[in-house]
């Protein structure tokens, strides 16, 4: 075979530089791998992984370069050879940027406890460069015009800005939000605009929170950074049970009873039920509570306006209902109020036809609410969006209509919560003496004293 040294000389420069090569590789792993044990810093590892396999490709691409230059290939075949080379370089090169830095940004993230969001941008971002460099290089590799490459680079990016434009500003707030660190997931915040709850993610686009009710609250992370927010920081501690607030609805009845005198009056009432009593002794209190101090009840106004005994009506009407504990202890108040009277005159007035006191009684339906608490800062929240149904039904009927003695909310803070100090506060305020709203108020400000 004539022309064998055309073959056989570059064969033996191709198998001598790749030994040659591999004994190169294998020195500078033994010196990355002892490098690392030295140092401890783990990057090094990450780097000696992420070139493992590529560099093969490496000690096989120059040895195949320098076999063609000592080959008698026709040169427009080696060029496109070469070409070749560099092509499957550039591609090895970039797969192996692309692991590595994939690899050293999840190492770096989880040292500098970046958010998902900012990992997120931050590999799309370093991936997004490479792919740009590299397939620039390819193209002048083969000596493609990167002018036309340029200009559609630029036109997407000037599209994808166009249809991010209100993407953009939050996806940096973002950001911002995560380097600068005050507001954290699990803090409880509250901003000038007035949406308040507990933090439970923050992501490249919104901030979300848990609100009272239970639902999520999404709010734009431009917003949040353009914006007055108080951070409140983390939860009070959580109460063993949650407390759930309740609203009812009232449905008046006819029980088919009137009294026409006083005698009747104090004699109905006295055989009449709880839910007889809490009707004509609280209905207008709901029904005004508006009015400061406490307002009338149907007794007094009866006996005033439709019987002319307003002396007695006054005695009726100053009953002070914060000092009982029971139903059955303000009935006989009203029953001892109205037979002392009677003792003390005997003339007394009948109403006359068509202005009788007709006893009614409530029928009640207790309903849940979507509010609920599981500790303090929530509770807060939860008083001030809850009806002043739900107000009234935790601070009035609870303590009366239910005989409990003691209002829902102070029955919680004690029991779920051990707050025994706040709790006595609490029972100790005389509701009747306030607006429901001033009594949500007083509530809301006493918690938030104990919160700070």
């Amino acid at each position: 075979m004539e022309n064998w040294p055309d073959v056989a000389i570059p064969g033996a420069v191709f198998l001598c530089a790749v030994m040659a090569l591999f004994s190169a590789r294998r020195l500078v792993q033994a010196h990355v791998k002892a490098w690392a044990e030295r140092t401890g810093w783990q990057g090094l590892g990450i780097l000696r992984d992420a070139t493992r396999i590529p560099s093969i490709i490496w000690t096989i691409i120059p040895s195949a370069w320098l076999a063609l230059l000592v080959s008698e290939t026709p040169q427009e075949w080696k060029d496109y050879a070469i070409k070749g080379l560099w092509t499957l370089f550039i591609v090895s090169l970039t797969l192996c940027a692309l692991s590595l830095t994939n690899e050293l940004v999840e190492f770096y993230a989880e040292q500098l406890r970046a958010s998902k969001g900012a990992l997120s941008l931050a590999r799309q971002t370093i991936r997004v460069a490479i792919l740009i460099v590299a397939l620039a290089t390819l193209l002048g590799i083969w000596g493609a015009p990167l002018s036309p490459v340029i200009l559609g680079l630029a036109a997407l990016a000037l599209v994808v800005a166009l249809a991010l434009r209100d993407t953009i500003p939050n996806l940096f707030a973002g950001l911002q939000l995560d380097a600068a660190g005050q507001i954290k997931t699990g803090d409880y915040i509250r901003l000038e605009t007035g949406e308040e709850g507990c933090v439970i993610e923050i992501n490249w686009r919104n901030t979300l929170l848990k609100a009272a009710s239970g639902g999520t609250i999404i709010i734009p992370n431009g917003r949040v950074v353009g914006t007055t927010v108080i951070n409140h920081g983390r939860p009070s501690t959580r109460a063993k049970q949650p407390f759930q607030f309740h609203s009812r609805v009232h449905l008046k009845e006819l029980t088919g009873l009137k009294a026409n005198d006083l005698r009747e009056l104090a004699d109905i009432f006295k055989a009449a039920p709880d839910s007889v009593v809490y009707l004509h002794t609280h209905h207008f209190l709901e029904e005004h509570h508006y009015l400061t101090p406490e307002p009338s009840n149907d007794l007094a106004i009866w006996v005033s306006g439709s019987l002319g005994e307003e002396i007695l009506g006054e005695r009726l009407a100053s009953v002070d209902t914060f000092e009982f504990a029971t139903l059955q202890a303000l009935k006989e108040r009203y029953v001892s109020i109205i037979e002392e009277y009677l003792s003390q005159n005997h003339g007394f007035r009948e109403a006359g036809e068509g202005r009788e006191f007709h006893f009614l009684k409530s029928v009640s339906f207790v309903l849940p609410t979507p509010y609920m608490a599981n500790d303090m800062r929530e509770f807060v929240e939860a008083l001030r969006q809850v009806s002043l149904g739900s107000l009234y039904f935790h601070v009035f009927e609870s303590r009366l209509r239910l005989g409990r003695g003691m209002n829902d909310f102070s029955a919680w803070l004690a029991d779920s919560l051990d707050k025994q100090e706040l709790a006595q506060k609490i029972a100790k305020v005389d509701p009747y003496t306030y607006t429901l709203e001033g009594l949500r108020s007083l509530l809301i400000e006493l918690v938030e004293k104990e919160i700070q």
